[in-house]
């Protein structure tokens, strides 16, 4: 896909993310020169181009009140490992969930999934509760809970000027 500098400024626009506003890629659009179908429509085609690798949401759960976030990381038994994260993955306080491989001997998990709960007390209950939910009580886990915020950003790709 050959960009044009229209392209390259909706990639501009975008990456710092989205307005909080009803209509987010209409008020791109206004930014750009663009309507919103022709926003989206072009979005989707750089995407599917891999022009942009990924087009998600960085929510800044500490500002909405969410104190405690942990990583909670699980050894799954690798033939059972794609339906758990599933399950997992729709959970409503899991707002990421992947696998990885094991470091063995010191690190035996291959599955991690990241909860967020106002405080650690409501967060070690949400575990708790999806391991009951799911059968993963004698699943060994461990709940990582973060000491320390860094900065959060979506990708960049470019900039208007490029």
């Amino acid at each position: 896909m050959v960009l044009n500098d229209t392209d390259r400024d909706l990639i501009a626009a975008v990456q710092d993310g989205l307005p909080m506003v009803a209509r987010p890629f209409a008020a791109i659009g206004d930014r750009v020169g663009l309507d919103e179908a022709e926003v989206i429509r072009r979005l989707d085609a750089m995407l599917r181009a891999g022009v942009i690798k990924r087009f998600g949401v960085v929510v800044r759960h500490h500002e909405l009140g969410y104190r405690a976030n942990a990583m909670v990381v699980w050894d799954i038994p690798d033939d059972r490992v794609e339906a758990v994260a599933g399950e997992i993955a729709r959970c409503p306080c899991v707002t990421l969930c992947y696998q990885r491989p094991r470091r063995l001997p010191e690190w035996p998990y291959n599955l991690f999934c990241m909860v967020h709960g106002r405080d650690r007390g409501l967060v070690e209950a949400q575990v708790e509760q999806m391991a009951a939910r799911l059968g993963l009580q004698d699943v060994p886990r461990a709940v990582l809970f973060s000491r320390r915020r860094f900065k959060q950003r979506g990708a960049r790709y470019a900039s208007a000027a490029e």
